[in-house]
């Protein structure tokens, strides 16, 4: 189908007043407890799911050394740009939720708390929040399929009251480290278990290409470790998975009865992909919820994160087509632009 931008270009900062950025590290510096309390102050859903599917934005590139997008080497490594589009998207709109790492996710608490300390009404009630376990790994690097977990623990998911905990496990079969890293997830699994945490677990087949670990979208193979995956721990019960969409999705889905999530993978630049991806893979299977995305939302060219995110949302929650999201998308793009800005003038 034919889409145009219109002319349209999201700048962050017309949403993001880049004096944020120093009044968090403020507040990093003397009131580290405001995190605590908005954490524990923050109203949570009676269920992660209110209608058995779920969108949440994936926020852990930095974290693991993933900076580029397009010609942009250190697109993600701009804070203001990265953090900004974030916020555009959980603090302008009805999207579920977000994942991140421990740094991430404490500054939304902060940025949280100087809304509400401005007048504001705070944007993270009934919101879905995820902690990113693991991003040992990291992007390039020897010891890159060695993804140890260096972020939250299943404790502190449990202390600052999050809503479940993210995983990943890349699998090259002639890589010794795939087990250890499928080790150090099997026992966060079965921590999570004991606390009554929902785990949301990552397990891509990947092959080494050129130097550089490339995702193995292959129905075949997806089918095979959505199986193997559904099986680790001492419990499936509280166990979602997260996969990549590909060609006959419906094998995929028939391979497990966990929910599966799905994600977009690298940036495309151009959304209606990643949205005719997500429609069709809504279709193929009642075990499909919804999905956990990122650069694809958050850097969808020269769109607007909230407008792509929330058209991502009304394929999942509520069956639009294609060619519906993409409409939904054009009439939203620069709503609701004020939502942080008109509390830091």
């Amino acid at each position: 189908m034919q889409y145009s931008l219109n002319q349209y270009k999201f700048v962050t900062e017309e949403f993001f007043p880049p004096r944020l950025l120093g009044l968090i590290t403020e507040v990093r510096v003397n009131e580290p407890q405001v995190v605590k309390a908005e954490a524990m102050g923050r109203l949570r859903r009676q269920r992660v799911t209110e209608d058995g599917k779920l969108t949440i934005l994936a926020a852990d590139h930095p974290a693991r050394r993933v900076t580029g997008v397009g010609d942009d080497p250190l697109a993600m490594a701009d804070r203001l740009e990265y953090l900004g589009r974030v916020l555009r998207v959980i603090a302008a709109s009805d999207f579920d939720g977000v994942m991140g790492p421990t740094d991430i996710i404490e500054e939304l608490f902060i940025v949280n708390h100087l809304v509400k300390q401005s007048g504001g009404p705070g944007f993270l009630d009934h919101k879905v929040i995820l902690g990113c376990m693991n991003r040992g790994g990291l992007s390039g690097t020897a010891f890159e399929m060695d993804d140890r977990f260096t972020s939250f623990t299943a404790e502190a998911i449990a202390r600052l009251g999050l809503d479940g905990a993210k995983l990943m496990v890349r699998i090259e079969d002639r890589e010794p480290a795939s087990l250890e890293t499928i080790d150090y997830c099997v026992q966060a699994i079965n921590q999570l278990n004991a606390l009554g945490i929902l785990a949301f677990l990552e397990p891509l087949p990947v092959k080494l290409i050129d130097g550089k670990y490339k995702v193995r979208k292959e129905t075949a193979d997806l089918a095979k470790i959505a199986g193997v995956a559904s099986a680790w721990g001492d419990s499936s019960l509280g166990l979602w998975l997260k996969l990549p969409y590909c060609a006959d999705y419906h094998i995929v889905s028939r391979a497990t009865t966990l929910p599966i999530l799905m994600l977009g993978g690298a940036a495309k630049g151009d959304p209606t992909p990643t949205l005719g991806e997500f429609a069709t893979g809504m279709q193929a299977g009642e075990n499909i919820r919804g999905a956990l995305v990122g650069r694809n939302i958050l850097f969808p060219g020269d769109d607007d994160p909230m407008a792509v995110a929330m058209a991502v949302h009304r394929i999942v929650h509520d069956g639009y087509t294609t060619e519906q999201a993409v409409d939904y998308l054009m009439e939203h793009r620069g709503s609701n632009m004020d939502a942080l800005r008109r509390w830091f003038s």
